[in-house]
């Protein structure tokens, strides 16, 4: 009876820390795999209590009777969790890889006890930091050694010119328009969907940018001082643009300059030639350096599309974008503009490209459906562009619907004037997510509020609140974990 018990215990204590295994990387998948993000920014806190915290606890003070409380409570709320997130974990190499050494890490350290008989019960929280320690030491070697062949692979083609694009707002938008422009008088290539980080970047290095390319456009992303600084080591860029400069992501910077200094780390490479800056990065232009922003003039922005006027070299010219909505993009495609015109392309085709531009996806992307006309700004993240897509659709004559979290990683004035916004455009919102939700529902005074606690019921409350003649805004979005 004896070995059959200890058999259950040793299996048990298995599944038990895999299960800690797949809380923990989750977390990590979620923060870039920083355990100080996980620990000092996570906004679900009581996730941590109730799925790790407690039941580690609980294993270590109950004894036998924990395996009750496991089996039938924990991993039945455990699945159910997950089964609800909406952005499970990806089983990428290095996740299967941290998973190999934990339980390597937990066979070893069981065997050992099994076979001393000197443990009372079998450690959870040593198997855990091994597998971080070992797993963490294993990708920074595998790492530099996927940099150094990424490095290897650009100085290899001589024909190529970087472009590393940079922005707190707009560097996608940016990134995709400068392709378009580019792609039928260049062989273009640009980093794929959101890729922005050093490690995203390098495994496209490696894996997907074609040897022929001419011009790689790459987008730079930031979460602490030093990111596109790693990032423009690698590439070396010969051109750099620096988009819309403002306080997103500020509760990692804590300041306006910390950000403006970090996007500008993009113009510090060696074999820059020419570096495209928003005026609102305040910097003073050089040589290299030239300021942006003052020659967009007369712009008119619809749900029918944007145009705007450009003055360059004394002279206006008159650009539209059949497709392209919010006023703000005018500075990104101006970006675009710029660069194109400095890669030697001509006026008149660049106006001619500029008119087919194509909206990029979650980004003020128009979709109508039911008689119901969507709006899926789903990507757009912060104070300036929201507000500015409220008014975009505030002339719409029918009933508004917005579908909002909020800004994300801001503070608490900025969501509070974003709600005074949204009540002056909009007749029915819907507040998802915890993260500003108590900020929203007492600063929004007018329009009717729901809040939606559980994103799998959207259709359905979509289908009982709105209307054929609606128009429906997706306002940014934030996944489960925020």
């Amino acid at each position: 009876m004896q070995i059959y018990k200890t058999i259950f215990v040793l299996l048990s204590h298995i599944i038990f820390v895999t299960a800690m295994g797949y809380y923990l990387i989750t977390n990590l998948q979620w923060y870039n795999y920083k355990i100080e993000r996980v620990l000092l920014k996570h906004k679900r806190y009581s996730w941590h209590f109730f799925f790790f915290f407690i039941p580690i606890i609980a294993y270590y003070l109950t004894g036998i009777y924990f395996w009750i409380y496991f089996y039938f409570a924990l991993l039945p709320s455990f699945y159910i969790w997950q089964r609800k997130l909406d952005k499970r974990v990806v089983f990428t190499a290095r996740v299967k890889r941290f998973f190999l050494f934990l339980l390597l890490a937990t066979l070893f350290q069981d065997t050992l006890c099994f076979a001393t008989h000197r443990c009372e019960v079998y450690g959870v929280i040593l198997p855990l930091f091994v597998a971080m320690l070992i797993g963490e030491l294993f990708e920074k070697i595998l790492f530099n050694g996927y940099k150094k062949e990424a490095t290897k692979k650009i100085n290899s083609l001589k024909e190529l010119k970087i472009v590393a694009i940079t922005a707190s707002y707009g560097k996608t938008s940016i990134k995709n328009f400068l392709y378009q422009i580019l792609k039928d008088d260049f062989r273009a290539y640009k980093t794929p969907k959101s890729v922005n980080t050093e490690a995203g970047i390098v495994k496209d290095i490696n894996n997907s940018l074609p040897k022929d390319t001419q011009i790689y456009i790459a987008e730079a992303g930031a979460r602490e001082q030093g990111d596109i600084k790693k990032i423009v080591d690698i590439l070396q860029n010969h051109y750099a643009i620096v988009g819309k400069i403002g306080p997103a992501h500020i509760e990692y910077f804590k300041s306006l300059e910390n950000i403006r200094d970090t996007k500008m780390e993009v113009i510090n490479s060696k074999k820059l030639i020419k570096a495209f800056v928003h005026k609102s990065a305040v910097v003073k232009p050089n040589e290299k350096v030239q300021i942006f922003g003052d020659e967009i003039k007369s712009v008119t922005s619809t749900l029918e599309g944007l145009s705007f006027d450009l003055e360059i070299d004394g002279k206006i010219e008159h650009f539209e974008a059949d497709n392209i909505l919010g006023e703000f993009n005018a500075i990104n495609i101006t970006a675009a503009i710029l660069l194109a015109l400095e890669l030697g392309l001509e006026m008149e085709k660049i106006k001619q490209k500029v008119k087919k531009l194509k909206q990029v996806e979650h980004r003020l992307q128009k979709i109508e459906a039911g008689g119901k006309l969507i709006i899926d700004d789903s990507y757009n993240g912060n104070l300036e562009g929201m507000v500015s897509s409220y008014q975009l659709v505030s002339s719409y004559k029918g009933r508004k619907v917005i579908i909002t979290p909020g800004i994300i990683e801001s503070t608490k004035e900025a969501n509070e004037k974003l709600s005074k916004k949204i009540d002056e455009v909009f007749d029915l919102v819907v507040i998802t997510g915890k993260a500003n939700s108590i900020i929203l529902m007492n600063n929004i005074k007018k329009a009717k509020k729901l809040f939606l606690s559980d994103k799998e019921k959207m259709q359905e409350l979509l289908a009982k609140e709105t209307f054929a003649g609606d128009l429906i805004l997706f306002s940014n979005d934030a996944p489960t974990f925020i």
